[in-house]
C-alpha cells in the first residue's frame, strides 16, 4: 500500500476565476503531505482533483496528476470511476452527512469492495471487522450492525477511515476529518488515523486548517494561499523556521494570546441560574423529559463578563445555552435575568426580555436565510425592536457592519457570497442590532479557519470593550475560550463539575476532567502525541 503521487501545473477555474493557480508537488510512498490556508485558499479543491474530481462549476483546466502508473486527468469517466475508492479514497470531514441512515455501517463500509469486485460478501465483512479492531472501535465484532446514528461523532469519523481503508487504496485523502470532535474525541481518532497510516505505509494527503493536528500528522507540510503555493517543506521545518510572512501569519494565529477585556466585569448581577435541569421528548406525568440532558445547573454571570462552557459532545452546553435563550423549556429550576425571572419558553417572554438576550449560532450556514441580502438580515431586528425606518435604518446597519468590520457593499449580496468568516460577522451584527446585555455564543469559531477565527475572537473581545456586552460561550475548545473568558465552567453528562477563575488558569490542581480536557488540546509541536501515548502506558 502506498504509491508515489506527483502533481505538475494543476490549474483549476471557476469562471473566470483561478481558484488553483498552477500548482506542483511530489508526495513519496508512505508518506504524508498535510494542505494548509485559510478557507478559500484552495486546500480542498487541490485535494479533490487528486481524484480527478471537480465540483459544480468548476473546471481542472490544465496540469497533469499521477497515481503511481495511472494518469487520473487523462481516464475516461469509466476509468475514474475506477480509480475512485479502489486507488485513491476520501474521508470528508462530515462523517454524519456523509453515510446513508437508512443502512447498516457494515453494509457501506463493504460497499467498495463489492462495487470493485475485489473480494466476496464475507471475506469484506472480515476485513472491516479488523479495520474496526485496528481503528480502536467499541465492540469490532457487532458495531457493523448499528446504524449511523446509533454510534457518537468520533465512532463514525473512524467507521468512513475504515470504509476509505478496505480497498487498500494506493493514496488516502483525510479532509479536515477532525474539525467537527472535542477534543477528547478528537485525540482518540488522531490515534487511530495516525496509527492505520503508519501501520499500513499508506500515502496520504491531510486537508487542515489546524497546525497543532497537522503537526502530530504530517511528514511535510504545504502551505496554500488564494490558489498559490507559498512554501512546501518537511514539517519540522515548517513549525521553527517558517520561510514566509503568511505562513508565520498563520502560525501566530494558531498560539492563542489572551483577548479579554482590561476593564473587567461589574459587580452587577445579569445572569442567575438555579438549579436548572432540561430534556427533550415527552415528559412523564411529574413533567420529566424522556431524555434528560441538564441536571441541577448553578451559574451567574455579572455585567461586563464573560464565562465560558467547555466539555465533550453531549455535556449539555448547547442545551444550556438553548434554555437560557428560551429555545427549549427547563423542566426545573429556572433562570433570573436582572433580577427578574425569565419565562422559560420564548413565546412567553416580553419583546423586551427577547431583544435583552441574543443567541449566536455555530453554523453560520444554516443561520442566515440565503433567499435575504444582508441588509434585509440585519433590518430585521432594527425594525422590530428599535422601529426604524428610512434613512435611520440605513445609517444604523452602515453602523453595524463598521462595527463587525465588513465593507458597506456586502449589505446588498446574499450570504451565498460571503466567506464563512464574513456570515459570523454577520451573525454577530445580526445580534449586535438588538442591543442585548447578553450574548450566548454557541461554538462561533468551530467551523472558522485558524486566522478567520482568530480574528472573530479578537472582534468580540473589542466589541465586549467598546459595548459592555457580556457572553456565554460556549466552546470544546479549552484554549480558545481561555483566550477570551474571565472564567471556565466544566460540564461533563449534564452536571457542573468546576468553576475555574482566569487567575487560576494556571494555577493547579484543577478537577481531573478539566486537566483532561487541558492535555487533550494538541501542542503546535512535533512529537506532542507521542509523549501523550507514552505517558499513557506509563500510567
Amino acid at each position: 500500500m502506498g504509491a508515489p503521487v506527483t502533481v505538475k501545473g494543476l490549474h483549476i477555474t471557476a469562471g473566470g476565476q483561478t481558484l488553483v493557480d498552477h500548482l506542483s508537488f511530489a508526495i513519496q510512498p508512505g508518506e504524508v503531505l498535510a494542505l494548509i490556508g485559510e478557507s478559500g485558499s484552495g486546500k480542498t479543491t487541490t485535494a479533490l482533483a487528486l481524484m480527478g474530481h471537480a465540483r459544480n462549476g468548476c473546471t481542472i483546466a490544465g496540469g497533469s496528476v499521477r497515481i503511481g502508473d495511472a494518469d487520473v486527468l487523462t481516464l475516461d469517466p469509466a476509468g475514474q470511476r475506477a480509480l475512485r475508492g479502489r486507488r485513491v479514497s476520501y474521508i470528508a470531514q462530515s462523517a454524519a452527512a456523509s453515510f446513508n441512515p437508512s443502512r447498516t455501517l457494515m453494509d457501506q463500509v463493504v460497499e467498495p469492495t463489492l462495487i470493485h469486485g475485489l473480494m466476496k460478501r464475507a471475506e469484506a465483512e472480515a476485513k472491516a471487522i479488523a479495520l474496526f479492531t485496528e481503528l480502536a472501535l467499541p465492540s469490532p465484532e457487532t458495531i457493523g450492525d448499528r446504524y449511523p446514528h446509533q454510534v457518537s461523532g468520533g465512532q463514525l469519523q473512524r467507521v468512513m477511515a475504515a470504509m476509505a481503508l478496505i480497498t487498500d487504496p494506493d493514496l488516502v485523502i483525510l479532509d479536515e476529518p477532525t474539525t467537527a470532535l472535542d477534543v477528547t474525541t478528537q485525540l482518540e481518532v488522531l490515534r487511530a488515523f495516525r496509527r492505520v497510516v503508519r501501520e499500513r505505509r499508506a500515502t496520504a494527503v491531510y486537508v487542515s486548517h489546524d497546525l497543532a493536528v497537522v503537526a502530530q500528522m504530517a511528514d511535510h507540510i504545504l502551505v496554500l494561499r488564494n490558489g498559490q503555493m507559498q512554501e512546501i517543506n518537511a514539517t519540522e521545518e515548517i513549525l521553527s523556521q517558517p520561510a514566509q510572512p503568511y505562513t508565520q501569519s498563520l502560525l501566530a494565529a494558531a498560539r492563542p494570546a489572551p483577548r479579554v477585556s482590561p476593564q473587567g466585569c461589574g459587580s452587577e448581577l445579569l445572569l442567575d441560574i438555579h438549579d436548572l435541569s432540561a430534556g427533550y421528548g415527552p415528559t412523564d406525568l411529574k413533567g420529566q423529559p424522556e431524555k434528560l440532558i441538564l441536571q441541577h445547573i448553578d451559574l451567574k454571570l455579572y455585567r461586563g463578563q464573560a464565562i465560558g462552557v467547555i466539555g465533550e459532545s453531549g455535556s449539555g452546553k448547547t442545551t444550556l445555552a438553548r434554555a437560557v435563550a428560551g429555545l427549549i423549556k427547563p423542566c426545573g429550576g429556572g433562570i433570573i435575568f436582572k433580577n427578574g425571572e425569565l419565562a422559560p419558553t420564548l413565546a412567553e417572554r416580553s419583546k423586551e426580555e427577547l431583544r435583552q438576550i441574543q443567541i449566536v449560532f455555530q453554523m453560520a450556514d444554516t443561520a442566515l436565510n440565503p433567499s435575504q441580502t444582508i441588509e434585509a438580515i440585519l433590518a430585521r431586528p432594527l425594525v422590530f425592536y428599535k422601529g426604524l425606518r428610512g434613512p435611520a435604518l440605513q445609517k444604523r446597519i452602515r453602523e453595524l457592519l463598521d462595527l463587525v468590520k465588513l465593507p458597506h457593499t456586502v449589505a446588498s449580496r446574499l450570504p451565498g457570497g460571503l466567506s464563512g468568516g464574513q456570515k459570523q460577522r454577520v451573525n454577530l451584527a445580526r445580534a449586535l442590532a438588538a442591543d442585548p446585555d447578553l450574548i450566548l455564543c454557541d461554538e462561533v469559531t468551530s467551523a472558522l479557519d485558524t486566522v478567520v477565527g482568530a480574528a472573530v475572537l479578537d472582534l468580540i473581545a473589542e466589541l465586549r470593550r467598546e459595548l459592555g456586552v457580556s457572553y456565554l460561550f460556549i466552546s470544546h475548545d479549552l484554549h480558545t475560550v481561555r483566550a477570551v473568558c474571565d472564567e471556565i465552567v466544566v460540564m461533563k453528562d449534564g452536571h457542573k463539575l468546576a468553576q475555574v477563575a482566569r487567575a487560576d488558569y494556571d494555577r493547579g490542581p484543577h478537577h481531573p476532567y478539566y486537566e483532561l480536557l487541558e492535555r487533550s488540546v494538541p501542542e503546535l509541536r512535533r512529537g506532542w502525541l507521542d509523549e501523550m501515548d507514552t505517558a499513557r502506558l506509563t500510567t
